[in-house]
């Protein structure tokens, strides 16, 4: 595995989930089982917000050879997606989101493991 490779999957999730949840955040929340108020619409853009910038950093870095700034990306995509699995399997055990929030903890939960492999080599 190259760290190419993290970097662009982390891009095409990021860009393409920013710019659903931007678009229609009660669709996509709602297919999670998940409703929202205005102020939970709002949330998810922000959220949304931060997956733009988080696929946005990542696919334009991904060519980059090994520096300081690449490690601090890894870095960054491993406590993101880190936190990430988390809050996702607590809201799936929780009963928060319906079983298509596997696909999310699922999700965090590779790209954790991928931006993990990559901090200590």
């Amino acid at each position: 595995m190259q760290v190419r490779t993290v970097m662009i999957t982390k891009a095409i999730v990021g860009l393409v989930l920013g710019v659903v949840v931007l678009a229609v955040p009660g669709i996509a929340a709602s297919l999670f089982g998940v409703t929202l108020d205005a102020g939970g619409a709002l949330a998810f853009r922000l959220y949304a917000a931060s997956a733009l910038g988080h696929g946005c950093a990542n696919w334009f870095a991904r060519n980059s050879g090994p520096s300081e700034a690449r490690r601090a990306l890894i870095l960054g995509g491993f406590v993101y997606d880190g936190i990430g699995f988390v809050v996702a399997l607590v809201a799936v055990l929780s009963g928060a989101m319906n079983p298509l929030g596997w696909l999310a903890v699922i999700l965090y939960l590779l790209l954790t493991v991928g931006f993990g492999y990559f901090l200590v080599r």
